[in-house]
């Protein structure tokens, strides 16, 4: 939302896109990159557990929030000490350079609160399915992921969103989207270790 704050609704569309096309990009390599020290070291099968265990452990946190919010010192968000810097630093982005290498960093920061599915999803991929079908996978994957960026930037374009809004409407909904986060990561968790 702090990328989309400018006036000029065209560079609004177009930040918008170059910065959700770095978190595209990023996410994809180190998808690849992850997949392929797995498979290098031949570590799938303790790498496909050890998801599990981790989807379980991420369900629970994220169901924490939801009942206790912030409880224990954490959030599974980025942390808040980090976003008034991290929310400056963005703000100040004015060319389409910084805000490509801005949706890189943004991905390294928010990797800790949002890499539990797709953790989840190389821990699958990491079963010898083939590079073919995995490039194809990630590929799918991540546009799924980056779909709400584009469908937020694209409404904040033509003026049917404002920043404010959605920024209320996420405040309002936080503890929920943490709830329905955390009984996703719980089954697929189990699921890993039933089948």
């Amino acid at each position: 939302t702090a990328l989309l704050s400018h006036e000029h609704r065209k560079k609004i569309l177009k930040m918008g896109l170059t910065f959700t096309t770095a978190i595209y990009l990023a996410y994809l390599l180190l998808g690849l990159g992850l997949l392929g020290v797995v498979n290098l070291f031949g570590l799938a099968v303790y790498f496909h557990r050890a998801i599990g265990f981790l989807a379980i452990v991420l369900g629970i946190l994220n169901i924490k929030d939801y009942f206790n919010y912030g409880g224990g010192g954490f959030l599974m968000e980025i942390p808040r000490k980090w976003r008034p810097k991290l929310k400056l630093i963005i703000q100040g982005t004015t060319s389409y350079f910084w805000g490509f290498v801005i949706g890189f960093l943004v991905t390294l920061f928010e990797l800790p609160c949002t890499g539990g599915p797709y953790l989840f999803v190389l821990g699958l991929l990491s079963q010898g399915i083939g590079w073919s079908r995995v490039l194809f996978a990630l590929l799918f994957y991540n546009l799924i992921f980056v779909t709400p960026l584009i469908l937020l930037t694209t409404l904040i374009h033509f003026g049917f969103a404002t920043i404010e809004r959605v920024d209320k409407w996420k405040e309002r909904n936080i503890k929920t989207l943490h709830l329905l986060a955390g009984i996703i990561m719980l089954f697929l968790g189990f699921w890993v270790f039933l089948s």
